[in-house]
């Protein structure tokens, strides 16, 4: 069992779920929303980001790529509900500008897992 691999699968899948619990609930209010839910998938992005960093291959480098679109948009909306707080509050336009940035980077995430699992498939012992 390659440690390395079963750290890097970990936090690929984490963050991912993560971001899930994150995006997932009503749409129309931050009730279902946590801001300590988005700042806990932001680390676990971040994180799985630099596990990625190491790796040389064209796979690797689509790996990266899905982390950085992930950790910017979810650093933009965390930025934009810093911004909206501080700017006299929520409204609906912000909320659903947190939540579709979340809901892209989920998308972000999910790709990222799809190509972990299909390489894992595909490598040999």
């Amino acid at each position: 069992m390659n440690l390395g691999k079963v750290r890097a699968g970990f936090f690929i899948i984490l963050a991912m779920t993560l971001n899930f619990g994150f995006f997932y609930g009503d749409m129309d209010s931050m009730v279902h929303h946590h801001k300590f839910e988005l700042f806990a998938a932001i680390v676990v992005n971040l994180i799985a980001t630099t596990l990625k960093l190491g790796d040389r291959t064209q796979m690797g480098s689509v790996l990266l790529a899905t982390s950085l679109v992930a950790d910017i948009q979810l650093i933009a909306a965390a930025t934009i509900w810093t911004i909206a707080e501080y700017n006299g509050g929520m409204d609906a336009g912000m909320i659903g500008i947190i939540i579709s940035l979340s809901g892209g980077a989920l998308l972000a995430n999910i790709t990222s897992v799809i190509l972990y699992i299909g390489d894992t498939i595909k490598s040999k012992r």
